[in-house]
């Protein structure tokens, strides 16, 4: 986001786009994933880590989101303009090469189950939002996509850049597609009606509201102007409806620092939100709120918030890396009264920060809105896991990492896994005696090919332990990145993820899955499919995705959800979204 560049079918070019728009043969591996390497857990120093309380800066109420009028149509419609929505920025240093495969300690071995695939094939399968919808409202086309969303007792809501839509369950569209934007018209920030992006939705089954968010960018162009994070809670459970509209300034100590890549959760008491962020020179840090939750849901103007912010030149770069994700509930069992919300990290020994060892990073936030309202930000443990290699052998670029089939010259897409951070969603589950957490990222698996690496965390009597970890990646030459992973109400798992190869699969969604008793650190029910792809992404900055979102559905607590994009087409940017629905064996 801090340097716009477009494309031509070859080039990039300079365009202004209105605003800116990531058992036996298995049991050794079985082992190896049920627990971290035998070094004793390490405790990390305390960080002196400061609450700063404030208020939301601006409040009101949305017209409903079904009489939106509908956008006027663009003057020109181009399909060649392409702008890049927030081009990743990393921190100052130098970018860390592949070091060669060196191995992955949780790699689950495949031939020890039966070649026959057990997962259930998708209940629901329906076209979502698409590169056309861009085109038609903005008169041009973005990538990434981004595409996220969730689900509600009777609807699904996705959003990605620059546009979102509400479905009902049989995948009707009921609304939409409507510009981001458009839902903050009139709001007393304008720049939350930008084509700014980065968006999520989330879906509050503890309140039954939903929640909707992007960032703003325009003081990337104005160095006198902050930035905000623009946050809409409905005001009843409909998502067609109005929502109470708020916006929170992310100035920490005078300094305006551009929210990157924020991530939301829900929580007992708090929403949460962590960013990667960015100030005017070489500022960084990662920043991780509270947001004051039943003052939200009730339409209160003076809705408070709590940051923390964990500046890179404070707290060693290696514990925060490049971004933390927020818990996020699952199901109906709410966390015991008052438990600190989790916060989880990872780092690489062989990435780019200096970590000393593989290893999640958990910290636990913990905030009480009274009148004078507390809160509390700690490190509380690092959890050594099985090695695995983020660095992956990207060429001739350091994004050019993944081959596309039919493409003369080659064209890639982005890996991201030199990424130092999970991707989302932390989904968290109260199971009665202990609580759950699962997580993915994706890496090196195999040499020269993209897989998926995924942990389930507990919280037993206030201690953290990695129970099982994995990595997906069935030798056939098929690359698995980006993935979104979830637990149902039984602790059976879905894992979703993209796939391509560079010979004959083109870009498209899959998904594989384990129950609750099957062999630790195995995702042992094969391989579904929600849609193959038939065409390839063209545009030279090979850019994909930063997120997918796997979901439960609130009304069973057994039925995933899932969004990801494809390419029907080999084109400059055509992408486009399939969302998906689907139960794994035995949960009713």
């Amino acid at each position: 986001m801090k340097t716009l560049r477009r494309i031509s079918k070859n080039r990039a070019f300079v365009h202004v786009f209105i605003a800116v728009l990531l058992v036996v043969a298995a049991v050794g591996l079985a082992l190896m994933a049920v627990s971290p390497p035998v070094v004793a857990q390490r405790t990390a120093r305390p960080q002196p880590l400061t609450p700063k309380f404030s208020q939301a800066v601006a409040f009101d109420v949305s017209p409903a989101v079904r009489n939106l009028p509908p956008a006027a149509r663009p003057l020109v419609l181009d399909p060649n303009r392409i702008v890049e929505v927030r081009p990743e920025r990393r921190p100052e240093g130098p970018e860390v090469q592949s070091k060669g495969y060196s191995g992955d300690g949780a790699l689950q071995a495949f031939q020890a189950f039966s070649p026959t695939p057990a997962i259930p094939a998708p209940l629901l399968t329906f076209e979502g939002l698409s590169n056309a919808d861009n085109l038609a409202l903005y008169g041009g086309r973005v990538v990434p996509p981004d595409p996220d969303g969730d689900v509600g007792p009777n609807h699904y809501v996705e959003i990605i850049n620059l546009v979102f839509a509400v479905y009902d369950k049989q995948g009707n569209r009921l609304t939409g597609p409507t510009k981001i934007g458009d839902l903050w018209a009139g709001f007393a920030i304008p720049d939350c009606t930008d084509p700014s992006g980065d968006p999520i939705a989330l879906y509050d089954q503890l309140e039954d509201r939903w929640i909707l968010s992007q960032f703003t960018t325009s003081g990337l162009f104005d160095p006198t102007k902050p930035f905000w994070n623009c946050v809409a809670i409905s005001t009843t459970g409909d998502p067609t409806g109005t929502y109470y509209r708020y916006a929170f300034e992310t100035t920490f100590n005078g300094v305006f620092y551009f929210p990157d890549y924020p991530k939301y959760g829900v929580w007992t008491n708090s929403y949460l939100l962590t960013s990667r962020d960015f100030g005017p020179t070489t500022e960084y840090g990662i920043s991780v709120y509270a947001l004051e939750k039943n003052k939200m849901i009730n339409g209160e103007p003076n809705a408070r918030a709590v940051h923390f912010f964990l500046d890179s030149a404070v707290v060693p770069i290696s514990q925060i890396g490049d971004g933390l994700l927020p818990a996020d509930i699952d199901g109906t069992r709410r966390p015991i009264d008052r438990a600190p919300a989790p916060i989880v990290g990872t780092m690489d020994n062989d990435g780019p920060y200096g970590a000393p060892f593989d290893a999640l990073n958990v910290y636990e936030l913990s905030v009480q809105w009274r009148s004078t309202p507390t809160a509390s930000l700690n490190l509380t443990t690092q959890l050594p896991v099985a090695s695995f290699d983020s660095i992956f052998p990207c060429s001739p670029g350091s994004r050019d990492c993944l081959p596309q089939p039919g493409v003369a010259p080659a064209q890639y897409l982005d890996i991201l896994s030199y990424r130092q951070r999970p991707t989302w969603r932390l989904a968290y589950r109260n199971f009665g005696t202990y609580e759950a957490m699962v997580t993915n990222q994706s890496v090196e698996a195999l040499p020269g090919v993209a897989g998926v690496r995924w942990y389930e965390i507990r919280r037993a009597n206030g201690q953290f332990s990695l129970y099982q970890q994995g990595t997906y990646a069935p030798n056939d030459g098929v690359h698995r990145w980006m993935g979104s992973i979830a637990m149902d109400k039984k602790g059976d798992m879905a894992l979703g993820y993209s796939v391509v190869n560079g010979v004959d699969v083109y870009p498209g969604i899959r998904y594989t899955g384990r129950l609750s008793g099957d062999p630790l650190g195995q995702m042992t029910l094969g391989e579904g499919v929600i849609i193959n792809g038939s065409g390839s992404q063209l545009t030279t900055l090979s850019r994909w995705g930063d997120y997918t979102s796997m979901n439960i559905d609130p009304t069973d607590d057994c039925t995933f959800w899932y969004v990801n994009e494809y390419y029907q087409i080999t084109e400059l940017a055509a992408f486009q979204t399939r969302i998906a629905s689907f139960k794994l064996p035995g949960c009713q």
